[in-house]
């Protein structure tokens, strides 16, 4: 198996997954202005800054993914956080990718296939290996809320950009 030092093939191609799929979250959250970050299209919705805020935030779980050997949310107090602007939104965002990029890179194959738990208290949410629990907590779960997101867009008549191809606002090509 071709190996480096400092990561396996699998946390290299973790890694490269993470990244790309990093680059269409962050052309999306480009698009969130701070004017409207209190406005939702509905009443159990979530602000849309809330959202955006949401979407950056998981962006920094492999961190604590590759360090811990799970969360526990019964033994964590959770504090969101609260950009001021989408300025401060994407500074958050960049700063929780590069982290996460290089705590997968840290990772050994070995690593990867360690489990970890998500749990409240007794109750098990799921229990996948660490390669799994960054596919589902931070790219499955990211994708759903992006896809909301982009919702918002369309909604506010803000441009959507291109997310798996060319959007009805832009021509990719």
């Amino acid at each position: 198996m071709d190996q480096n030092t400092t990561s396996g093939r699998l946390a290299s191609v973790l890694a490269a997954d993470f990244t790309t799929d990093a680059a269409v979250t962050r052309r999306v959250l480009e698009r969130v202005p701070t004017d409207k970050f209190e406005w939702t299209p509905h009443e159990k919705s979530m602000p849309f800054g809330r959202l955006a805020a949401h979407i950056a935030e998981l962006q920094g779980f492999p961190v604590m993914i590759m360090k811990e050997d799970g969360l526990d949310f019964a033994e964590r107090e959770y504090k969101p956080f609260e950009p001021a602007s989408t300025e401060e939104l994407l500074k958050f965002f960049d700063e929780a990718v590069a982290a996460s990029k290089a705590a997968i890179l840290g990772a050994s194959d070995e690593d990867l296939l360690k489990d970890w738990t998500l749990r409240s208290g007794e109750t098990v949410f799921f229990t996948l290996p660490r390669i799994g629990a960054v596919r589902s907590m931070v790219s499955g779960h990211g994708i759903h809320h992006r896809g909301q997101l982009s919702v918002y867009l369309r909604l506010n008549d803000i441009p959507v950009p291109s997310i798996y191809g060319p959007s009805a606002d832009e021509n990719v090509g």
